[in-house]
């Protein structure tokens, strides 16, 4: 990817390998950035259930993140697992201006085996105070709902644009509305960026299933963000590298 700078990953561990840093980190790596890592929890997984989640104390949540600002060169930042309203607190503290380094934000807020990742005041915190800090909001259609408090209903493509347009009147610069949980041989996830028309990102659908790919989506999009891609190409190449990925079989 040339001269990309460091990004910074605010995320939790997980120990089956299949989400979280663990996968952000992976990604950075095969796209030639570096990571810097602030962890948000420890959570105890497999591939089938979340068996415990043990949130770290807020402060040291925010010295991480202090830390790795500190040593400067961050290209671009991307949030994952918070876990609970004080993490998100520790973030508002600590995370710089959207317009001084893009900040991407994956609302993890339940695990696809099941189990609450984001308690209540946490999603209230998210919803009136960060997402306003992020230039990009990544959630897929369950998290969509969940963020609007409206049942998944249909998933069709003039449902995720309205969607994605409600998203982006809580004042993140953009939103990225993933269609990997819709029916079709396409997936199409829906762009969003503030002042400009929605845009379909269109690859085509593998029949095949992977956790971590969230995760993996919004590392890409910060890497290339970080390379200097603008918002739109930056989206565009991380959705490829996804299709490529599973195509792949990774």
């Amino acid at each position: 990817m040339g001269n990309a700078r460091r990004v910074l990953i605010i995320a939790a561990s997980d120990s089956s390998g299949g989400a979280g840093l663990t996968r952000d980190v992976a990604t950075l790596t095969e796209l030639g950035v570096e990571a810097r890592c602030a962890v948000t929890a420890v959570t105890v997984q497999t591939d089938r259930e979340v068996r415990a989640v043990h949130a770290l104390a807020p402060e040291l949540i925010a010295a991480q993140v202090r830390a790795a600002l500190t040593a400067g060169d961050i290209g671009a930042i991307k949030v994952g697992l918070l876990g609970q309203g004080a993490a998100v607190g520790a973030l508002l503290e600590t995370l710089p201006a959207r317009d001084q380094v893009p900040i991407v934000l994956d609302p993890v807020l339940a695990a696809s085996s099941g189990g609450t990742l984001l308690d209540q005041e946490g999603q209230r915190a998210l919803r009136t105070e960060l997402l306003p800090r992020v230039t990009l909001l990544t959630p897929n259609i369950p998290e969509a709902a969940a963020l609007l408090q409206r049942p998944v209903g249909e998933a069709g493509i003039e449902q995720l644009e309205e969607q994605a347009r409600r998203l982006l009147q809580w004042g993140p610069r953009a939103v990225l509305l993933k269609g990997g949980h819709a029916q079709g041989a396409q997936v199409i996830d829906v762009l969003a960026v503030e002042g400009q028309p929605v845009r379909h990102l269109t690859i085509p659908r593998v029949p095949r299933q992977r956790r971590g790919t969230g995760c993996s989506l919004s590392s890409a999009i910060a890497a290339h963000l970080a390379a200097g891609r603008s918002l739109v190409q930056a989206c565009s190449d991380a959705q490829a590298y996804i299709g490529q990925t599973l195509q792949r079989g990774l």
